[in-house]
């Protein structure tokens, strides 16, 4: 069975992460999407809310698997018997980052591979950030994140 993590903040999830798991999801037998407790960041949601907008997200994919892990990407992937990482790749600022990160993993891990994927170009502007900059503003932004995500927005929001 081959096996890859699909890492990332997913602050909130998007439909072009989602893109991105439906495209690993056809090329692998299981993506387990994993979500980094990156102690750099100041996340907006919780790792149980993520985790949860996640679930819901992915429900009717059955070969996907949804997690969370502390630490470094290549240990979690190794503890998963996980045989690569998935990357989405939007732009070409994206790709030195990538680039970098993917070496690095590389040098810690020799046996595991980076595979980049790109979303459909309908998301390639698109990342969390936005997201959460349109929903402070009260801007328009249900095209671009599965209905889970729209309702704890406005939770979220709510409680302000």
């Amino acid at each position: 069975m081959k096996k890859v993590i699909y890492p990332g903040t997913f602050d909130p999830v998007t439909n072009g992460h989602i893109d991105i798991v439906e495209r690993a999801s056809t090329l692998f037998d299981e993506v387990i999407v994993t979500v980094a407790k990156n102690p750099s960041k100041k996340p907006l949601f919780t790792v149980d809310e993520r985790l949860e907008m996640l679930h819901e997200s992915m429900k009717n994919k059955p070969n996907v698997i949804i997690d969370s892990f502390d630490g470094l990407v290549v240990e979690h992937a190794k503890e998963v018997g996980a045989i690569g990482i998935i990357r989405g790749l939007r732009a070409i600022s994206d790709f030195e980052y990538e680039f970098q990160m993917a070496l690095m993993n590389r040098k810690l891990s020799d046996e595991l591979t980076t595979i980049f994927l790109m979303p459909h170009e309908k998301y390639t502007y698109l990342n969390s950030t936005i997201i959460r900059n349109l929903a402070q503003f009260e801007a328009e932004y249900s095209d671009f994140v599965p209905p889970i995500v729209i309702q704890k927005l406005k939770e979220k929001s709510a409680k302000k």
